[in-house]
């Protein structure tokens, strides 16, 4: 095998054949001016998936992530976020750069908000004080992890959100993974949720895009905000396109990349590399070579001289996460390599 093997992320994914001829023939107009048939058409779709009354289509899920931030808060008010989240890590400061907004962060190993924390974080009203206007969640969890949070195991933060009267919005980049990896709907596990979103290009291999989901109020406002960011789009059915046959089509094969998953980790294991195994997994995979005397750089460095890109997270972990593009004899490849490398050390 010849080709390089991505498992940085699955926004590496190259749009099917069907998506670029959909994209060539897609119909369109004005998005702006509402007069894109296409994106109305993606929009009431994803409405309809997640069980909410609108949606609204952005460039990208960061873009998503920011306008429901701005949407719910003023300058000068604060935000409860995860430590770990995308939405305080990976956005350049847009919590505050764009929404004037203060994140107060929060740790967590398992994407689930420590009750008495989260209770203590909830600023009371005080002259001196920022007010907290939001509560974010994030599933899967933790961009180096992928784990998926049950339903269930969001109760207390959501009762905590509504005695306080506070919005809850979901970064659901990858909310179909969380969905499959816990046997229920993407409308059963964001039912709580007051906004979320999803990525359109991670998993499902749509060259971009993101979907936004709320009220119809919460909508209309969020496109008002996307328009004031430079988000307003005119012909954008050539994006809607290939997003559409995203959640009709690409939903469907996830199972595949959980299969590949699972047989990644256990290839690793039973070649002494340690793999994580701390909770509900899903379509990345991450590994710690150091138990095999291995820093992470050096081990990224050795698989790319084999054909093979893995993120580098830690000094000593790395992420590989499979996609569309990677199948049962891409995984076999990758870990007859891993074992070339490891033999090489010996």
């Amino acid at each position: 095998m010849d080709r390089i093997i991505d498992l940085r992320s699955d926004t590496v994914t190259k749009p099917t054949a069907e998506m670029r001829e959909a994209m060539k023939n897609a119909v369109v107009g004005d998005d702006i001016l509402r007069d894109d048939p296409t994106v109305i058409e993606l929009e009431e779709l994803a409405a309809g998936i997640f069980g909410k009354e609108a949606a609204l289509l952005t460039i990208s899920g960061t873009m998503s992530n920011e306008i429901a931030v701005m949407v719910y808060t003023k300058p000068g008010d604060e935000i409860v976020v995860f430590a770990d989240s995308h939405l305080y890590n990976l956005e350049t400061g847009g919590i505050s750069a764009l929404a004037g907004a203060q994140p107060r962060p929060l740790r967590s190993d398992t994407g689930v908000y420590d009750t008495g924390e989260l209770g203590r974080a909830i600023m009371p009203p005080g002259v001196q004080r920022a007010r907290t206007r939001l509560i974010c969640l994030e599933n899967t969890f933790h961009l180096d992890r992928g784990l998926a949070i049950e339903k269930s195991r969001y109760a207390d933060t959501v009762d905590i959100a509504r005695g306080h009267g506070l919005p809850v919005f979901m970064d659901g980049a990858r909310i179909f993974n969380a969905a499959l990896a816990t046997n229920t709907s993407v409308a059963e596990l964001t039912g709580f949720c007051d906004a979320v979103d999803v990525c359109l290009c991670k998993g499902l291999a749509a060259p971009l895009g993101s979907m936004l989901m709320g009220s119809r109020d919460f909508i209309y406002e969020a496109r008002r905000i996307r328009q004031r960011i430079g988000g307003g789009m005119r012909q954008a059915g050539v994006i809607a396109a290939p997003g559409i046959l995203a959640l009709t089509k690409m939903v469907e094969r996830l199972p595949e990349d959980h299969e590949n998953a699972e047989t990644m980790r256990r290839g690793l294991e039973a070649k002494g590399i340690v793999v994580d195994r701390g909770g509900v997994l899903t379509n990345i995979v991450n590994l710690d070579v150091a138990p095999a005397g291995w820093t992470a750089p050096l081990f990224a460095e050795r698989l790319l001289g084999y054909g093979i890109r893995a993120k580098v997270c830690t000094e000593h972990t790395l992420r590989m996460v499979l996609h569309n593009d990677i199948g049962a004899r891409e995984v076999s490849v990758v870990l007859d390599r891993v074992g070339e490398v490891l033999r090489g050390r010996a």
